[in-house]
This record gives structure tokens, sequence and C-alpha cells, in this order.
């Protein structure tokens, strides 16, 4: 029965507590493997790690006495403990953009029931008085008809607390942890504070602006093409593009995307090889680069048909395409982009079919 004795009631909880401690650890980790999931299939976030915790029992108590404790026993309110702390069980999932917290709160909709919403952004935001980690809390419990699955027995008891929060905002509250005191101290400790707290905010923002203008990038060149002979023989995709800008990973991607439509060019690979080309030949603009693959990826794509007939386990991906293009426009000047390996067998077949580099190596002319 509650009662309005806390030394009573706070045993009776730690007792609760450990003898569903088992229960609590195994719950936990089947919310993890669910918040995994349902984040999995809805496929809009990012998301950096996903991790759960079942809460010290010390720790509840400490809680209930900060929040609760006071206000029951002054209006005379007789409590158990345990019915105050819906975050026994915690969930937190750490995802890359300060955009992404709301998404990751909306995935959970078909999954949950909201009991509360905590969100520490406009909390914070909201005084210049307070500063901490920003995030979004949801106090949930499985819906209805997810308790009534029997895979989700272990889960249907407990209501969890799951914490959305960003990289930066994780990393803040690591951090935020460790600042012993952070209210009654001098004028000038807290205006430190609140210069670190907006440094990460900024972070934030910025990684969330960068992500947002590198999609605008990527979108920025013309995707306007015709149709041009690369050999005189077959007809080839050509992309028509300023001769003005150099060759930079957003006007590669362009430029690729279009002569390789079925290959997904990952980000890393991109930004490595890119860095390559523009050592090989500094100054090359992009109009130069979709012209050097547009005059001699006719050629290339014979040449990798042999190769693979040759060696049918061989790798020849887009890269290695346009390795072979780039050679092939200027033998001297791209004599890095192929390896010997790649480079012997190459020379062969381009003597046997009277192949020569292509006379354009310096036609790389800006307009007036």
């Amino acid at each position: 029965m509650p009662s309005l004795d806390f030394e009573q009631e706070e045993t009776r909880f730690l007792s609760f507590h450990a003898r569903h401690l088992q229960e609590l650890q195994t719950a936990c980790s089947a919310f993890v493997a669910l918040v995994a999931g349902q984040l999995a299939c809805h496929g809009q976030v990012e998301v950096s790690k996903i991790e759960g915790r079942v809460k010290d029992g010390e720790e509840c108590v400490r809680k209930f006495s900060r929040k609760y404790r006071a206000a029951l026993e002054e209006s005379g309110t007789p409590y158990e403990i345990r019915h105050y702390i819906s975050d026994l069980i915690g969930v937190r999932v750490v995802c890359l953009y300060e955009d992404e917290l709301e998404k990751v709160a909306e995935a959970m909709k078909a999954l949950f029931e909201v009991i509360e919403v905590t969100d520490k952004v406009s909390a914070v935001e909201g005084t210049e008085a307070s500063f901490g980690y920003k995030g979004l809390h949801l106090d949930l419990r499985l819906n209805a008809s997810h308790c009534a699955q029997p895979a989700h027995a272990v889960m249907a008891p407990w209501p969890i607390e799951l914490q959305i929060r960003t990289i930066i905002q994780d990393s803040w509250s690591v951090l935020d942890h460790k600042i012993k005191y952070k209210k009654a101290i001098p004028g000038p400790l807290k205006r430190r504070i609140n210069v670190l707290a907006a440094l990460f905010e900024l972070a934030d923002r910025e990684f969330r602006q960068i992500r947002d203008e590198t999609e605008a990038e990527l979108l920025k060149a013309p995707d306007d093409s015709d149709e041009e002979s690369a050999t005189g023989t077959e007809t080839q995709p050509t992309l028509q593009v300023s001769a003005l800008g150099g060759l930079n990973a957003f006007t590669f991607l362009k430029i690729a995307n279009h002569f390789f439509k079925d290959f997904t060019f990952e980000a890393h690979k991109v930004d490595s090889f890119v860095d390559d080309i523009n050592a090989w030949a500094p100054g090359i603009t992009r109009a130069r680069f979709n012209t050097l693959l547009r005059h001699t990826i006719g050629i290339v794509k014979r040449y990798k048909q042999h190769a693979e007939e040759q060696k049918p386990n061989g790798k020849f991906n887009p890269y290695t395409v346009i390795r072979h293009c780039l050679y092939l426009s200027d033998r001297q000047l791209f004599n890095q982009a192929l390896r010997k390996a790649s480079r012997t067998p190459f020379d062969a077949w381009l003597d046997s079919q009277g192949v020569a580099s292509p006379p354009f190596k310096n036609s790389d002319k800006k307009p007036s």
C-alpha cells in the first residue's frame, strides 16, 4: 500500500528494482532492437548509434526525491516510488542532424503510445539563464496492438524513456555532466559555460547547413544532354556543362552520374578520386573532364568488354572506366591514373586496334 513513510517506500522500491533487474535488462535489449528495426524500415534518418540502459535503483530514488517527494508529502498524498519512475528503461537514439529528431519521434508512433514529451531544445532556448544539453525526450509505452504480440511480451509491462539527440548534443551531455557547479557560481564562469554551450549549438547548426548546401550544390550543374558520336561508330551520351568552374566532388558527380546512371558513387571514394584527378591535372575544369570522358568512353567500353572476356572475375567498375578514359585522353598527363599492370594490356589492345590518344588534349579553353 502507498504511504508517506519515505524510508519504507525507498526500501520497497529498491527491493522491487532488485527482483526485476534481470527482466528489465532483457526488456531493455528488446526495446533497443525494436527501435533499431523501426528506424531501419523508416529509412529517413542517419543513425550514429542506438543504446539502452536500466536505470540504477539509487538514482531512481534520488530523482523521485528531487522531483516529487516534497509536493506529495506537503499535500499528504501517499505514494509508491515506482509509480513515479517512467524511465527505469532508457533508450537513446543518436542521429546526425537537428532536423532528424522529429523524424525519429514520428517513426516511433507506429510502435508506441506517447505518455509525455519533453523538448529540451525549447526548454533551453526559452531562457538565457539555462544551459545544458538539448534533445527530445519521450516517455513511451508499447501500443495495444504491439503489446498483444507474443514476441513483445517481455516489453509489454514496461514504459521507456526514449532520448533522441544529435551527435553534438550527446557530446555536450557527456561534457556537461563533468561541470560540477553551474548555478551558484561567479558570473565569469557562468558566461564561459554559456559560450561553450553556444559553440556546441553552432556546430549542430553548421553541420545541418553544410549537409543542405552540399545537396544544393549537387543540383546546381545542368542536366541537359544530347547525343554525340564518340568513336564515329557508336553514339555516347553528352552532358553540356559550362566551361567555367573547376572539377570538384559536386561537378564530378553530376558528370559521372550522367555516364553511369545505375552506379552509386560513395562520397568518401568520390572525394579521394577527385583529389587524385586534380593532382594529375591541376586546374582541370569540369568541361574538360566531361569532354575527355565523352570522347574516350566508347573506346574504353569496347576494351572493358575485351578485358572482361579475358578475365571474367576482373573488376572493371565505373572508377576503372574513368581511369582508362583519362589515360587514353593523355597518356603522359594521366600516366598515374593506371598502374603498370593495367597500362600494359591496355596499350597492347589500343595498338592492336590502331587507336591513338584523341587530338584534343590542349583544348581546355574557357569562353571569353
